[in-house]
């Protein structure tokens, strides 16, 4: 039940820290007891060779929407995370990617919904990125990334990016 997975922890590295996190149940959409839906999601954090990273905005279909977000997506029934992210970018913005293993996994709780995020660093990829969902790409270096503009659960990437550079 949802009391037995707060007692799990899992770890999340930002700075060499740790910090203990609970453990997410495994179905996305299921409902908590707070009434928050929880996802399971994994990103693509696409960095070129001069450091820049990319970033996708939210359309109007999604929450959020016009704030700004590393590409990905939630995770199928029965998928794996690699594979969800290898569809999600195919599907968002058409690029073919071999994924590694994550670089940062953590959770994030919304007022509304717990997403539980792997984010995957991405150095090569085969295609051009494009919105193919209409929505709009940046190419900047994580210096010149402005948080306030990031989905909140974002934040502690662009920590990350700042203190490890990619380029």
């Amino acid at each position: 039940g949802a009391k037995g997975w707060q007692k799990r922890t899992l770890s999340l590295w930002i700075r060499q820290k740790i910090q203990a996190m609970p453990r997410a149940p495994e179905i996305s959409g299921k409902r908590e007891s707070s009434g928050r839906e929880y996802f399971r999601v994994v990103a693509g954090i696409l960095a070129d060779e001069s450091g820049r990273v990319l970033l996708a905005e939210r359309t109007g279909d999604h929450a959020m929407a016009g704030l700004w977000e590393f590409p990905g997506g939630k995770i199928g029934a029965g998928e794996t995370s690699e594979a969800a992210l290898a569809r999600e970018l195919s599907e968002e913005i058409g690029v073919q990617v071999d994924v590694g293993k994550p670089c940062l996994q953590l959770d994030y709780a919304y007022s509304d919904r717990r997403v539980s995020i792997e984010f995957f660093l991405i150095r090569q990829w085969q295609g051009t990125p494009a919105g193919l969902e209409g929505q709009e790409l940046r190419w900047l270096l994580p210096r010149d990334i402005d948080v306030r503009e990031l989905l909140p659960a974002n934040a502690a990437v662009l920590e990350w990016l700042r203190a490890n550079p990619v380029g």
